[in-house]
């Protein structure tokens, strides 16, 4: 599934190219993705104002209607530009054709991902917003924040991260990552971690999502950018997905246990 680098990726990949632009055509060749999406052809006409993010949700402003289309990726999908002569794609299910030639594609080979056309007045009181924590990289995730949702918890430090109501868009690769960068088990109790530590997590997790997004996000298996090219955040990885592996720090075997049905990878010997 897309991370939030990933999903910020693309959402600057887009921006430039969409911004300004008229809609000039919608076509739904599968309306049915993981829920019924809205009825798109209202959008003809309309320009598209701005293209912003919020935790792993596309958000396209609309210039006439006052709406956004809100657009989650759900674990496969993608957005790409090409010319309007381009023939649709395996798996490509909505086409925005655009004023100067070129179209907008949403491909999504298990049809998980969703849209939404909302209001953009009281927008963050819709169902899939009004819970979310802060942004990661916001100034309102800081040290006092991450020390004040950890006190007296004693779910593993690798959950509370995780959870969209403390804080957005960590997913499970920038989850591990993070905490092997800060020295933390995966496991440990959130309540049992000190002050310091958990100070130093959040320059963690700021610094490794900072380090994604400028790789251009990470490539497992279906992220790629709007413009086709793969992430290269994975040339990096630590910990994540190297089972069996030395750690490149102290040479300790990675490791890896499931936590709340997800993998989580870690050094026994780095982290405690």
């Amino acid at each position: 599934m897309p991370e939030l680098p990933e999903v910020e990726t693309i959402r600057t990949g887009l921006e430039p190219l969409l911004v300004g632009r008229k809609i000039a055509g919608v076509t739904c060749h599968r309306p049915d993705l993981r829920y019924l999406l809205p009825d798109l052809d209202p959008l003809v006409g309309d320009t598209v104002n701005g293209v912003r993010r919020r935790s792993k949700y596309l958000l396209f402003e609309l210039a006439d209607s006052k709406q956004v289309l809100v657009w989650h990726l759900g674990m496969t999908g993608q957005f790409h530009v090409l010319p309007c002569q381009t023939k649709a794609g395996a798996h490509e299910h909505v086409r925005f054709d655009l004023d100067d030639g070129q179209s907008l594609r949403y491909r999504d080979a298990r049809r998980f991902g969703y849209a939404g056309l909302l209001p953009t007045t009281g927008l963050q009181m819709h169902a899939w917003f009004k819970n979310l924590g802060p942004e990661p990289l916001s100034d309102t995730f800081n040290d006092e924040h991450l020390l004040a949702i950890c006190i007296g918890r004693k779910a593993p430090i690798k959950n509370i991260i995780m959870d969209a109501a403390a804080v957005v868009g960590i997913g499970n690769i920038y989850a591990s990552e993070s905490l092997f960068r800060a020295g933390i088990h995966p496991a440990r109790a959130a309540g049992r971690i000190s002050a310091t530590r958990l100070y130093n997590l959040t320059f963690c997790i700021k610094q490794i999502l900072t380090e994604a997004i400028a790789a251009g996000g990470s490539t497992i298996s279906d992220f790629v950018h709007a413009d086709g090219k793969p992430g290269y955040f994975a040339h990096s990885f630590q910990v994540y997905g190297r089972t069996g592996e030395n750690c490149f720090l102290c040479g300790e075997t990675i490791r890896r246990i499931t936590q709340a049905g997800r993998s989580t990878f870690y050094c026994p010997a780095c982290q405690h």
